[in-house]
């Protein structure tokens, strides 16, 4: 076998723009270099990892220049840990990046007439904003590059904290995280004392032993709390002693649950939270509307941006109080409540069961009469007898996942011929896709991108396309 071609070394490389996934990019002897965590005016030596037909991947080995936009990042964590990877951007800058993001995606795969891009609505809060996070214990904590070539020995390697990107049985501790209000970051740090006192395991990822595994911390604006700890094994006496602690350290705490969880995965999909303490979910208040979040409920993770969102979906639905509404990808029909006293009828369709019981109670809690839900597979459901028994739609509003939407689904809904769609998304890549595909039928009429996670890459859009008349 011949020797592998070694991969060159790019000196002196001025980065100039953010591409997709967020990262940096150059252009050197007219190929794109893509590099993470940089920000364009850094000049740097790159060493390239991955050679495409068309572009590189290559990681950083030295700084010549910073960029002068180029700030100090919050966290301790930055760098290393996978979630705020723009800390040292700007905020105005980053919503330049995602805003353009937006427009490119719509651009290059929508390949659609485009009306002016309204410009986009950041966040108000830029740290603090999530109502959810959700860490992992590991019996071997991920050491820093300082920490191993530093030659010392770390007596306690446990973590409780998030994965790095890409290597699922690998944790970084986390002390400090400035995305959850407190008491997130005291809950986490007391429990990971609590168990080094207790001398608890911490869960080996890649063995499955262990007897810490997860705890999911949730809260509402009221300031409520639910935390969930996950168990890989019972063990009544150790359960009880942390449950406790928490209970008597944490007033704040008002829904305490916990689950036994030995799968060989961290999905609570299929588990059934058991409640410790307190009430068995928390409320959250939207526009008059109150939503009730279970242990398992999909909530948008920042709540205020959430009803940014929705107020813009609900806008560009253009309701007179007439319409039937299909809400697809409704989850727990936080939008189908939403937009429900503004329309004649409508009607939620989510694959998840319980979400769909979720969506109903909302219903029942808002005292709100014009709403069904449907759950199952879309593309099975929305057949001319479904249209028959609910009405075909005026206004149809679409969230999928990131994955966006199955093309029999994209099918159907052409062919239900309303006069409007209201596209929300958290991928314009996907989003663009499907765009393209509806391009036969519908045009383009308005983009409104709204920023729900202030130093990620992530952007949400929504777009609103009526129907061509021919």
């Amino acid at each position: 076998m011949g020797r592998k071609k070694e991969l060159p070394l790019l000196e002196k490389v001025t980065i100039t723009d953010i591409g997709a996934e967020g990262n940096a990019l150059a252009r050197v002897d007219n190929l794109v270099v893509f590099v993470p965590m940089l920000i364009p005016g850094d000049v740097v030596d790159i060493k390239v990892i991955k050679k495409r037909k068309k572009y590189l991947e290559g990681r950083v080995t030295k700084f010549h220049e910073y960029s002068a936009d180029r700030i100090k990042p919050r966290c301790i964590h930055f760098g290393v840990c996978g979630g705020c990877k723009w800390q040292h951007l700007p905020y105005k800058l980053q919503l330049h990046y995602k805003e353009k993001q937006v427009k490119d995606n719509l651009t290059r795969i929508g390949k659609t007439e485009l009306p002016v891009i309204n410009p986009i609505i950041g966040s108000e809060e830029i740290y603090m904003y999530r109502n959810k996070l959700e860490y992992t214990f590991s019996h071997k904590r991920w050491l820093t590059k300082e920490e191993v070539i530093s030659d010392t020995k770390f007596e306690k390697e446990d973590a409780l904290g998030f994965h790095i990107p890409g290597l699922f049985d690998k944790v970084l501790d986390i002390k400090e995280c400035h995305l959850q209000p407190d008491p997130s970051n005291s809950i986490r740090n007391a429990v990971r004392q609590y168990a080094h006192d207790k001398d608890l395991q911490f869960f080996d990822l890649r063995e499955q032993m262990g007897f810490l595994r997860n705890i999911v911390i949730r809260n509402s604006l009221e300031g409520n709390v639910m935390v969930i700890v996950v168990f890989f094994h019972e063990d009544v006496e150790q359960r009880t002693g942390l449950l406790d602690f928490l209970d008597s350290q944490f007033p704040q705490i008002t829904s305490l649950m916990y689950v036994i969880n030995s799968k060989r995965n961290d999905s609570l999909n299929d588990q059934n939270p058991v409640l410790y303490k307190g009430e068995d979910h928390l409320f959250e208040e939207m526009d008059g509307l109150k939503f009730r979040i279970g242990p398992k409920s999909f909530y948008q993770t920042n709540t205020r941006q959430a009803l940014v969102l929705y107020r813009v979906a609900r806008e560009f639905a253009e309701l007179s109080g007439n319409e039937v509404v299909y809400d697809l990808y409704t989850g727990t029909g936080t939008i189908a409540n939403f937009i429900s006293a503004y329309a004649k009828r409508v009607i939620g369709i989510e694959y998840v069961d319980e979400a769909v019981q979720d969506a109903k109670i909302n219903s029942e809690i808002n005292n709100l009469h014009n709403t069904s839900f449907i759950a199952g597979d879309m593309k099975d459901i929305l057949t001319e007898s479904f249209f028959t028994l609910y009405g075909k739609p005026d206004v149809i509003i679409t969230d999928p996942p990131r994955a966006g939407m199955h093309e029999e689904v994209i099918k159907i809904i052409a062919g239900a011929a309303a006069d409007r769609i209201v596209y929300i998304s958290c991928n314009p890549s996907t989003q663009s896709r499907d765009i393209q595909l509806l391009s036969n039928n519908y045009y383009v009429a308005a983009v409104q991108p709204v920023d729900m996670f202030p130093h990620t890459h992530h952007v949400e859009n929504v777009v609103l396309l009526r129907r061509r008349d021919y």
